[in-house]
């Protein structure tokens, strides 16, 4: 049964080159999302209809709220304490000291608390990003094979499976959580070929469905627990970068988008190329979590 009620909208006009990282934060009702290759955080208060935004150090793959109240961004110098107030970023770690052509690309925090991110090659050529996980002791655990642009990951709701993608390779993975955070039985979980668009940033809904943006496919998926294909939305921009359930009955599903692929005669034909859209779904999302381990 098909599950979307509204066409996808532009809600917020950026033209951002690279948007990415959506997160509903449920402590002050806001969706937040970066522009990577602006170096731009956003704040969008749906209440109100205002978005604030924030200049970053450098790319920023995403934000996640911390239970203290604050943020860890993810920069391509590692993850960083932000400080929506002040607008200052504390270092905290880099996973990869010894490659500095790597940044990290996107993140999520599991039912846990606890935050998992992936990297990449900046230059979307070499296989050295991974997805690590931020231990107790806040050191960052190496957690998956290396692929060159890592997505996601993205968990389901019991928190037992986790899902990652090597978007390059079009592919879907899917890997069994320990309660220690140690991933096991890992298996292919969803397979698009490149001609209909790579897949990029996802998400899961309250049924455990897995949702996740084509880069160059013009629309978002979402798959069954079991990988089965259910539904196709499409978008009238090509690159959808990643989506994620927001509003106060997480039945709003938010999706960045992104510009910089496009030659000049394809972006007078998507004039809402890199801007925030939002659609409405029966079936709603997760409540957010928030970071209580690592920082």
């Amino acid at each position: 049964m098909a599950v979307q009620r509204s066409e996808p909208v532009s809600i917020v006009q950026l033209g951002a080159p690279l948007g990415e990282g959506p997160v509903w934060v449920e402590r002050d009702a806001a969706l937040w999302f970066v522009d990577i290759k602006s170096h731009r955080i956003y704040r969008l208060d749906p209440a109100t209809n205002t978005t604030r935004d924030w200049q970053a150090p450098g790319q920023c793959g995403f934000v996640l709220p911390c239970a203290d109240g604050g943020f860890v961004a993810g920069l391509q110098t590692g993850l960083a304490r932000f400080d929506p107030v002040t607008g200052t970023f504390q270092p905290l770690v880099d996973p990869e000291p010894q490659l500095p052509g790597n940044r990290l690309n996107d993140g999520t925090v599991d039912p846990h608390g606890r935050l998992w991110f992936g990297t990449m090659d900046d230059s979307e050529a070499a296989e050295s990003g991974t997805i690590y996980r931020l231990g107790a002791d806040g050191r960052c655990v190496a957690s998956t094979p290396h692929c060159a642009i890592t997505n996601g990951p993205a968990f389901s709701p019991d928190g037992r499976t986790i899902y990652h993608v090597d978007t390059a390779m079009g592919l879907i993975y899917a890997c069994t959580v320990g309660d220690d955070g140690t991933l096991t039985d890992a298996r292919l979980f969803a397979t698009i070929p490149n001609a209909e668009g790579h897949p990029d940033g996802p998400t899961v809904d309250a049924e455990g469905c897995v949702w996740v943006g084509l880069y160059n496919g013009w629309g978002v998926r979402r798959y069954s627990p079991a990988g089965e294909l259910l539904e196709e939305i499409r978008f009238p921009v090509s690159a959808i970068t990643k989506v994620a359930f927001g509003g106060p009955e997480h039945k709003t599903l938010y999706a960045t988008t992104a510009s910089k692929h496009l030659s000049d005669a394809e972006r007078a034909e998507q004039p809402h190329a890199g801007d925030l859209f939002a659609f409405e779904v029966d079936v709603p999302g997760l409540p957010g979590v928030e970071i209580r381990h690592g920082i």
